[in-house]
Formats: C-alpha cells, sequence, structure tokens
C-alpha cells in the first residue's frame, strides 16, 4: 500500500461537480492499494501516519503528530501510485488491486483513521476527481507499507551505514 502524504491547511476533493469530501488542517492521502496489500498493510500504514512527526511544534520544529496537532485528514483513492514505468513511456498497472480488493481495504483505511480520533473526509473510490488544496511547507512524505513492514528493499539512508 503506498501514500503520498501532503500536509495541508485545506482541501476538497469533487467528483461528478460536486464535493464529495474535505479536510481542514492535516493531510491530504493519496492511497495506492497494490495486489500484494491485505488488512495488516493498511493497519501499519495508517498507525504510523497517525504518529508520523511532521507538524511544527511552538519552536516551529517537526516534531508534533497529526494526532497531536488534533488534525483532519482527506483520503483519496490513487491507483496511478502503483504505476509501473521501468519499460517503455506508458505506465503499467498491473500492481494495482482490482476494485474488488482495492475498495475494502480503502474503506477500512479510512474507518480506521476515524477510529484513532482524526476526523477524515473521502474522495469517490473510482471514481474521476478533482482536488483542491492549499500545500502547507510543502511537506510532501511517500510511504509505502512494504517498506514499513520489512517485505522490500529498503532505501533509507539509516538502513545504508
Amino acid at each position: 500500500m503506498i501514500a503520498v502524504l501532503q500536509r495541508v491547511e485545506k482541501a476538497a476533493v469533487y467528483a461528478e461537480g460536486s464535493e464529495c469530501g474535505r479536510c481542514g488542517n492535516g493531510l491530504l492521502i493519496l492511497l495506492g492499494v497494490t495486489v500484494q496489500d491485505d488488512e495488516e498493510d493498511m493497519r501499519v500504514l495508517c498507525d504510523k501516519i497517525v504518529r508520523l512527526r511532521i507538524f511544527g511544534d511552538e519552536a516551529g520544529k517537526m516534531n508534533l503528530s497529526l494526532a497531536d496537532v488534533q488534525g483532519e485528514a482527506l483520503v483519496v483513492s490513487n491507483f496511478t501510485l502503483c504505476a509501473s514505468y521501468t519499460h517503455g513511456n506508458r505506465p503499467s498497472y498491473l500492481e494495482a488491486a482490482r476494485p474488488a480488493q482495492a475498495e475494502p481495504l480503502y474503506l477500512s483505511f479510512a474507518e480506521r483513521m476515524r477510529r484513532a480520533g482524526i476526523p477524515t473526509g473521502e474522495g469517490r473510490f473510482g471514481a474521476d476527481m478533482r482536488i483542491e488544496m492549499t500545500a502547507c511547507g510543502p511537506v510532501t512524505v511517500v510511504m509505502d507499507s512494504e517498506r514499513l513492514m520489512g517485505k522490500g528493499k529498503s532505501h533509507d539512508s539509516a538502513d545504508r551505514g
């Protein structure tokens, strides 16, 4: 499961011309579900995002989590995060989970965020959507449950030394 986290002052998502989700100060989360993902991937990624310290404290140091700042989230499904772009110029989406697998994990992710005390809006799964946001920082983090769970090859600097 891949997530792109964008710290925002506010964000809203629209499908078919009408708003379907929004958030205030917090995170816009683009979420891609791969064919290898399951409930454990969803749980690990969601829990890490809730605790990730990327919000400024009183000294301006990124030392506070989404939960600490009583932030909100907007979760938008995005299968294109699962693109393979190594061959040719047209991405392949064979690693993206099919809707029958992806949608329940996407919905569970948003619900787990809410159960963690994070007010969470959602996009409309499978829809062509438009997103408006006011980025903050900008602070953008890409996370992958495979790396968090130690399934894949890590590229973190701490792992190199």
